[in-house]
């Protein structure tokens, strides 16, 4: 890519769309392009051909997509393979139209199968059953890949796919109804803090930047309370002791990785710079001249791993919360371990550099700071 190269980001203004923006930003890429739901609805595909035929930005970088943490996916469940499956189908096949040099497409590592080999290789993709909590939205993924490499095959595109473990950072996800564990924990602690604290300001500080189920910070106290309670923060009492607990679904024990969204970005700003179709797909051999074009998507993780209960005092350590973790066994924990195998992205040239200690510390402080 060129610096003055037209750069579409779809999904510009979430967790994964703005680190990249940022990324291409700082590495002096100056003609970026970013449109929001109500400029630009992915799900519309007159609108999405149309945006293609008027602007024509030569490479494409596909981070727009319908997420959430494990309650979310398992409620919104014809919401999440449809929104997915249609923003994909949209912007990759106009991507193809308008003749773009290249297009990356962003997935996540829940595309693997629940008992996938650990740590997981792109290899081990389609060998078995998926987790059932997240299978909608990992079927859809799992299509943009295959949309990708099929593309690539019968039309000569240079369409990309790279899998990103669990990420967090700058502009994540903070609602408790539908974000990933690490920001709603981060949240979730820092309200036990202030309840701990009696601190009822700093609350409604908080509710009114990021209102729960319609709750702000003009509701009342008892409102605001009730709420807190039913997304697991409250007043307990052990032996006569008042004491603040937080609830966290599961037992603590599965293992996650996770990886700095502004990391992630870079690896992909790598990925647009440095790599091409022709450099992940199987190469013939004498053996097998003709290797199925399978597996072609990239790992992006730090091959690391840390457990959610591990997390969780990290982060009460981080915010200075001294009340009570309590982890609720009769919730489910979902897929007891998920950890990537990075060596394909290590091979082509990138490896990660922020750990878990240091990266929950910046994200606790950024959110206090964006109050």
């Amino acid at each position: 890519m060129e610096k003055r190269s037209k750069i579409y980001v779809a999904g510009h203004k979430g967790l994964v769309g703005s680190a990249l923006w940022k990324t291409l930003q700082e590495k002096g890429y100056t003609n970026l392009i970013g449109h929001t739901i109500d400029e630009l609805n992915l799900l519309d595909s007159n609108a999405v051909a149309n945006f293609f035929e008027t602007e024509k930005p030569e490479y494409v970088i596909l981070a727009a997509a319908k997420v959430g943490g494990i309650i979310a996916n398992n409620t919104y469940r014809g919401q999440f393979i449809y929104e997915n499956l249609m923003i994909q189908n949209n912007v990759i096949h106009q991507a193809y139209l308008a003749g773009v040099k290249k297009l990356l497409f962003l997935g996540s590592t829940c595309i693997y199968p629940r008992e996938a080999p650990q740590p997981m290789p792109e290899n081990c993709l389609l060998t078995s059953p998926l987790e059932y909590t997240n299978e909608p939205y990992a079927i859809a993924k799992i299509a943009g890949i295959k949309m990708c490499e099929s593309y690539n095959l019968q039309y000569g595109t240079n369409f990309l796919s790279v899998m990103p473990t669990n990420l967090y950072g700058p502009n994540d996800n903070f609602n408790l109804e539908t974000s990933h564990v690490l920001p709603a924990l981060i949240r979730k602690i820092h309200l036990g803090k202030c309840l701990e604290n009696n601190n009822l300001d700093a609350i409604r500080k908080d509710f009114n930047k990021r209102p729960i189920e319609g709750i702000d910070g003009t509701s009342s106290t008892e409102k605001i309370m009730q709420i807190l309670a039913k997304y697991g923060i409250s007043i307990t009492t052990n032996k006569n002791k008042e004491n603040c607990s937080v609830e966290i679904w599961g037992s603590g024990a599965p293992m996650r990785e996770f990886l700095w969204s502004e990391e992630m970005a870079e690896a992909c700003v790598f990925v647009m710079e440095k790599v091409n179709f022709s450099d992940v797909r199987p190469q013939p051999t004498k053996d097998n001249p003709q290797p199925p074009v399978i597996n072609t998507h990239i790992n992006i993780g730090t091959g690391k791993e840390v457990s959610i209960k591990q997390v969780a005092e990290l982060i009460k350590e981080k915010v200075a919360f001294g009340g009570e973790l309590f982890f609720n066994t009769s919730k489910p924990d979902g897929t007891m371990k998920k950890l990537t195998d990075p060596s394909k992205i290590h091979a082509l040239g990138w490896h990660h550099k922020i750990e878990i200690d240091r990266g929950i510390e910046r994200l606790y402080n950024w959110y206090l700071a964006n109050q």
